[in-house]
């Protein structure tokens, strides 16, 4: 059976950030869904919980799995959400696992500064707006630049979200993940900060750090970012072979 991708996007932004993800799946003919999770893209109006964001990956993931292995992939605050998600208590019918730009524990001072950092941009003019097309201009590649923006910013979002992911006890589920599992970073990614740490919970993990990209490593360097995709495809799809 041919495996089905589920894809689970950043915090602030929607399932737009995964067009060219999307579009190199369709045009080697894999299945794959994007989410919107709570207060995000087409869900904008809701409230954020993690109740809520795990039964969005939950209902997207079952639905997939009626139709072959699947392939979860996460990036930064969706990463770390895949990873609770797969090392829950229950198993989920998840055959590999891609986690982006997420080997940092969301919690303590780093957390904290991480949020005074986004409520100070969000107090800026325009709400920072400016700032971010700015940094987007600077670092990601026209082709993929609008992707982010395409669904909207979730900006009144964001600290609830934030103030979520301290509840996740990453640290306790990422070794319960026995699944083919590859963490993606950025060279230059600050949520690098627990690296060590996450490949010392995951021994059988691949790591792979993309260079001179930082934490947006899908859209800077897409083509890299889909070939790890594909490999996660590949050893899926190989996986009776093996039995």
């Amino acid at each position: 059976m041919s495996a089905q991708i589920v894809l689970v996007h950043g915090i602030r932004t929607s399932a737009t950030m995964w067009r060219a993800q999307l579009a190199y799946l369709d045009a080697h003919g894999y299945a794959a869904t994007a989410v919107d999770l709570p207060g995000h893209g087409t869900r904008m109006g809701e409230d954020f919980t993690l109740h809520e964001a795990l039964h969005t990956i939950d209902a997207a993931v079952r639905a997939a799995a009626e139709k072959g292995p699947v392939v979860l992939v996460g990036h930064s605050m969706g990463g770390l959400l895949c990873l609770a998600y797969v090392g829950g208590a229950d198993k989920p019918p998840v055959a590999a696992l891609v986690a982006a730009a997420c080997t940092s524990l969301p919690r303590g001072a780093g957390l904290r500064a991480y949020r005074l950092f986004a409520r100070a941009v969000d107090s800026l003019p325009d709400r920072g707006m400016w700032l971010t097309a700015r940094m987007l201009e600077a670092t990601i590649p026209a082709e993929t630049r609008s992707d982010f923006a395409a669904g909207g910013y979730a900006l009144d979002t964001q600290d609830a979200a934030l103030r979520s992911l301290a509840t996740l006890d990453i640290a306790t589920a990422v070794p319960r993940i026995t699944i083919p599992l590859w963490f993606v970073n950025g060279q230059y990614d600050q949520l690098r900060l627990n690296e060590t740490l996450f490949r010392r919970l995951a021994p059988h993990a691949e790591l792979i750090v993309v260079p001179r990209t930082t934490h947006l490593v899908t859209a800077m360097r897409p083509r890299i970012f889909n070939a790890v995709v594909q490999v996660a495809i590949a050893t899926v799809e190989q996986e009776p072979a093996r039995s």
